[in-house]
Formats: structure tokens, C-alpha cells, sequence
């Protein structure tokens, strides 16, 4: 006789019956790991970096940087609950903008840096120009000269936060990281203006690598005059130097033939 009715299943209909259970527990074991199954895959494999083993050609057409920020994106904007996967995927896409353009501009930023030249001097005041909503930085350099310093305007971002940072640092020694912006309908005038600044402390102890970078740049990327300086002026290998140190091996470096 058959097997009664509701009994246990044997042969081959039992074999497909147990295949049918465990993949209904995988595929629920799945979505306990990846929750917001209904979205679209390419924001479910960002919130789940474990699905993406084996699935990397399913995003070999987009940019890598982006993916980058899609992955940051998603794990900045938490887990996606059930029923609310359309909201997550445009927290997602706001958040991938967003970083994007941090991104940005942190590069011109950093590519600015890459290109200022760089010098040393005592911040005395910050002020604010009237004419041009700048701030103002009165420098005083070690040969005891005054120089002033432009920041971009007060009510941009970039020059607030300047503005705030330098005020922050009157009466100190700093790093000044300088380059030149062409006035406005004046084609050969230029202000120069303010990249970055460091803090050197009241002392101007000025770290090592730092110091061997000005000498480098004063000696014209020169490696053979910037240790020939260094090394004639009686520098440490490491630690940090005095300003007065740093400024005879720039002037060395400078005079070198």
C-alpha cells in the first residue's frame, strides 16, 4: 500500500520535497542578511558587501570611484528596513552626490596645496578687508619684515573657515602655504593669497620632513643642493629645527651654484 495520506514522503517525491525546504531556507536566510530585497540590485549588492562574491561583473560598466561612493553611501545611511526601500535609495543617491562632491573638492584643494609655495612667518592679525570682504593676515617674516595675505571672501565657506583657523593661530609661528590669483580684468597683477596654514607653535619648531621640503623647493627641486645645504648648515637628519636654522639652509640652498 501507498503511503497514507499526510504521511511521510519517500523516493523521489521525498528527495524533491527536502530540495524545495532548503531552498526555501536559503532564500529566507538571504533576505535576513539583506534586507530591501525589492530594491534595485545595485543599491542591495552596496548595503550587502557579502553579496557581492561572484557578482563583481554585474557592475563592470560603472565607474569604480563611483561604486566607491555608492558602498559609503549605503553604509552611511544604515540598514533598509522592509517597505521602505524606495526612501533608503534616494537617502543613498543624495548621500553618493553629496560625497561626490566633497570628493571634488577636496582634490582641488589638495592640488592646490601640491602647487603653493611655502614659507614661515609670525601671524600678528586678522582682519577683515573692507573693500574686498577678504580676511587679512598680517604676517611678520624671520628677517623681521611685514607681509600681508589674502584669504578668499568671508562669506564663503572656504574663507571662513580660513579666517577662523588663522585667528585662532595670532601670536604663533605658522606654515604658510601661498599661491597667486590674478585680479579681476588685470591680466598682470596678482594677489597672493592664503592656501593653508600650520601651526608651528610659539617657538617655531618646524618638523623635519617639512623643513627638508622648503630647503628642496628653495634649491629648485635641486636634491643635490638641498643636501648640500642641509648637511653645510649643520641640520639634524631628524627631529625638528629652529626657524633660524631652517632660514640659513634656505639661504644656502638659494646661493648654491
Amino acid at each position: 500500500m501507498g503511503a497514507a495520506i499526510g504521511g511521510p514522503l519517500s523516493g523521489r517525491a521525498g528527495r524533491d520535497s527536502a530540495r524545495r525546504r532548503r531552498a526555501s531556507v536559503r532564500s529566507e536566510h538571504g533576505r535576513r542578511r539583506c534586507p530591501g530585497t525589492a530594491a534595485s540590485r545595485f543599491l542591495l549588492l552596496a548595503a550587502c558587501p557579502q553579496a557581492l562574491r561572484g557578482k563583481q561583473t554585474i557592475m563592470g560598466g560603472v565607474d569604480n570611484s563611483h561604486y566607491s561612493l555608492v558602498i559609503a553611501a549605503a553604509q552611511a545611511a544604515g540598514p533598509c528596513l522592509p517597505g521602505e526601500e524606495a526612501a533608503w535609495g534616494r537617502r543613498v543617491h543624495g548621500l553618493t552626490v553629496d560625497l561626490h562632491l566633497i570628493a571634488q573638492q577636496a582634490r582641488q584643494d589638495i592640488e592646490r596645496l601640491e602647487s603653493a609655495r611655502t614659507f614661515i612667518a609670525f601671524l600678528e592679525k586678522v582682519e577683515i578687508e573692507e573693500s574686498s570682504r577678504r580676511g587679512l593676515l598680517t604676517l611678520r617674516l624671520p628677517s623681521g619684515e611685514s607681509e600681508p595675505i589674502r584669504t578668499e571672501q568671508k562669506d564663503t565657506e572656504r574663507g571662513q573657515a580660513l579666517i577662523e583657523r588663522a585667528r585662532s593661530l595670532e601670536g604663533r609661528w605658522v606654515l604658510i602655504y601661498r599661491y597667486n590669483e590674478r585680479k579681476t580684468g588685470q591680466r598682470n597683477q596678482s594677489v597672493r593669497m592664503l592656501a593653508h596654514l600650520m601651526d608651528l607653535g610659539v617657538d617655531g619648531a618646524v618638523p623635519n620632513n617639512t623643513a627638508k621640503k622648503m630647503v628642496l623647493e628653495e634649491a629648485g627641486g635641486d636634491v643635490s643642493r638641498a643636501q648640500h645645504a642641509w648637511t653645510a648648515t649643520g641640520l639634524p637628519g631628524a627631529g625638528p629645527v629652529t626657524i633660524d636654522q631652517l632660514e640659513q639652509a634656505r639661504v644656502a640652498a638659494r646661493e648654491a651654484v
